[in-house]
């Protein structure tokens, strides 16, 4: 890349404070960037940085005053940087047509621009919108449905009967529609019970590497528009998710759990089943979820609770050792006192 601040500017819509005739050559985050580089700032947590980077631009808001550095206001400057990298440099899709190795079943149709890696299987009646790139090394089940735009890369596994959406990326050995787990326990075995529903994923949704999508016992297990799950989740069967949620790496839904719209489950949560979170919540990282959580709250701990109470019994908890040693010694002034009468 080699722009001025003020074509970058330009391209982001964003209002230049300094010098716009610096030449940009490289993105970086904010401590590491050197001369040449533009980076952004947009958590206050490294607002130390602002004097020190290296970066020769900085994108960041209106509220950010700078005697040294050029500046780029935005709005977003998260989104304006992201925005930004995927302008100058975008990802480049090098797989085109169909490789001769791929195996194709009957009825499959494919629509204009799809492109196949190798050794991808795809079973009979599937269909796959135009555009959508589908790597190495996939297995597509009978009957399923692949939207438009869509990017799926190698060693992902999309099982029967599935309903994939527009615009949807799968990173690299995820499974869509694996078996519910399901049993009946008879005499203590444990007989499987079918898993004979499906799994839709709406418009626009990314997953992430070695997610686990179960297909439902009955209906689907659904995942909605915008929805971003993170790499190494569990999604168990008829757990439905409503649109623009954040899952974060190694969570665990389990099953007829539903989901309201703008949910944010961190990182390790775990979320037993048949139970409701509504919308905007947001559940702090290595909870545990036992029953439903009221729309707009934010929770912690295991059992989650309200943040703000969560934080008082954990600070509570801190303090027991220090509360034990009071007791001690208070015990042993009760037997001092026990022994003079």
């Amino acid at each position: 890349m080699n722009k001025t601040v003020k074509e970058i500017a330009a391209l982001i819509k964003g209002e230049v404070v300094g010098d716009g005739d610096i030449v940009i050559r490289g993105f970086a985050g904010i401590k590491e960037a050197q001369k040449g580089d533009i980076t952004f700032l947009s958590n206050p947590r490294y607002l130390s940085f602002l004097e020190i980077t290296q970066a020769s631009a900085i994108i960041t808001t209106p509220d950010i005053k700078s005697s040294q550095k050029t500046l780029i206001y935005v709005d977003n400057p998260s989104l304006a940087f992201a925005n930004l990298m995927m302008l100058i440099n975008p990802s480049p899709i090098k797989l085109e047509g169909i490789h001769p190795t791929v195996v194709l079943g009957k009825n499959v149709k494919l629509d204009r621009n799809v492109a196949i890696g190798a050794y991808t299987v795809i079973e009979d009646n599937v269909c796959v919108g135009r555009g959508t790139v589908i790597y190495p090394a996939c297995f597509i089940g009978y009957d399923s449905r692949i939207g438009e735009d869509c990017l799926i890369y190698s060693h992902v596994s999309i099982r029967e009967r599935i309903v994939v959406g527009n615009r949807v990326i799968i990173h690299s050995g995820t499974v869509i529609g694996s078996d519910g787990f399901g049993f009946v326990n008879v005499e203590g075995i444990h007989h499987k019970i079918p898993q004979l529903g499906t799994v839709e994923i709406a418009d626009d949704v990314e997953i992430g590497a070695n997610v686990t999508i179960d297909r439902a016992r009955f209906d689907k297990t659904f995942i909605g528009r915008g929805t971003k799950i993170d790499n190494l989740v569990h999604i168990a069967h008829n757990v439905v998710i409503g649109e623009n949620c954040l899952i974060v790496a190694q969570v665990g839904i389990s099953g007829s759990t539903t989901l309201g719209n703008s949910v944010t489950l961190a990182g390790q949560v775990g979320v037993v089943g048949h139970i409701h979170i509504g919308d905007g919540a947001v559940v702090a990282a290595q909870s545990g979820v036992s029953k439903s959580i009221p729309a707009h709250t934010q929770v912690w701990g295991y059992p989650a609770k309200p943040f703000t109470l969560a934080k008082r019994i954990n600070a509570c908890v801190q303090r027991l050792p220090l509360l034990y040693k009071t007791v001690e010694e208070l015990k042993k002034r009760l037997k001092e006192l026990e022994e003079r009468i």
